[in-house]
């Protein structure tokens, strides 16, 4: 069982993760999926009358402003990264969080290294699913890094400036 990061903790993971070449009528009504957009485009009213969890996952390539309207539908929203030096995904979870409201779980997939995690959570992630080859407990040290910061983010509105 794979072990994620989660308000600052490593928990065991209760979702899944469904591939874009999953095939709908394969899904339970029970379980807790995380599904590609593409897959909430087709089948959104069938996906929200389960009984399961849902959220839904974004490639960097997809906007966040395709859900924008839907976020109350899901308990997560996983930002996919597929190099960890492909950003596009910060400026996806600072929309989600400041424009378009979404209070439940964001968390980052992919190729997300330990360097990024601190400002990941800056731009409003509370979960990280890190490789296979990368250590949870290791990486969960580095939200300490840094003790202030400087700029307003979606973690910290107020700039340090106006915090003393």
């Amino acid at each position: 069982m794979q072990r994620i990061i989660k308000n600052n903790e490593v928990i065991d993971e209760t979702w899944h993760l469904l591939p874009k070449d999953f095939n709908i009528d394969e899904i339970s009504n029970c379980d807790d999926y995380i599904v590609p957009l593409q897959l909430w485009r087709e089948h959104g009213r069938m996906l929200q009358a389960r009984d399961g969890g849902l959220g839904v996952w974004l490639d960097a390539d997809e906007e966040a402003e395709e859900i924008g309207d839907d976020v109350q539908h899901f308990q997560v929203i996983a930002l996919n990264f597929p190099a960890f030096t492909d950003g596009r995904n910060y400026s996806n979870a600072r929309l989600l969080r400041d424009r378009y409201g979404f209070k439940g779980e964001l968390r980052a997939i992919g190729d997300i290294l330990r360097d990024q995690l601190f400002y990941l959570r800056r731009c409003g992630f509370d979960a990280f699913a890190l490789r296979a080859d990368k250590d949870p407990y290791e990486a969960l040290e580095s939200l300490k890094d840094f003790s202030v910061t400087y700029q307003a983010a979606t973690d910290e509105p107020l700039p340090l400036f106006r915090r003393r």
